[in-house]
């Protein structure tokens, strides 16, 4: 259990509440018991630029440049993540792995666009697939393909025939940032 105060005079510590909440948050790595399983998403750890394109429904294409950053977050229980397209979205992914269900937890929010997904993930073969639903109930897949240690390649995908079939909302290609 980490020694964060939670009340303090002026001048007893130099440690702000941005800090505290930071110190909480952030873990330094995985948790030993469940490291082999948290390598499912621990190799994303650190920051990434990435380029966009989106689809809307009647095809038209959107391309633009982002950037997101993941860190091993509850005393290395779970990895949370900030991704970042300047005027599209501006959000986070909090992704905790389940031991009785082998299955990733996934919940997204984007409090710019006010989008929530939830989602399980799990390896399908080299890829990651999460799948679940927004707050309509539409259903989403999400998924991390053509992964290797400084790249991948990203779809989100939507159904609007209640999982039968699925149109590609999202293809981001993601660059690890060197540190």
């Amino acid at each position: 259990m980490r020694n964060i105060p939670l009340i303090a005079s002026p001048g007893d510590f130099e440690m702000t509440s941005r800090d505290a909440f930071i110190a909480a948050l952030c873990a330094p790595g995985p948790v030993p018991d469940r490291a082999e399983k948290l390598s499912l998403y621990g190799w994303l750890i650190g920051s990434w630029k990435m380029d966009t394109t989106l689809f809307s429904a009647d095809g038209t294409k959107r391309s633009g440049h982002g950037e997101i950053h993941f860190a091993w977050a509850l005393e290395g229980r779970a990895v949370q993540d900030v991704w970042i397209l300047p005027g599209v979205f501006y959000g986070t992914t909090l992704r905790i792995y389940d031991p009785g269900l082998d299955a990733w937890h996934i919940v997204w929010s984007d409090p710019l666009r006010q989008y929530y997904s939830r989602q399980i993930g799990r390896a399908r073969g080299r890829d990651i697939v999460q799948e679940g639903s927004d707050l309509t109930g539409t259903p989403t897949r999400w998924s991390f393909t053509d992964i290797t240690p400084n790249s991948f390649r990203w779809l989100g995908e939507r159904s609007e025939d209640g999982g039968k079939t699925y149109w590609l909302q999202a293809e981001f290609l993601a660059t690890r940032v060197s540190t």
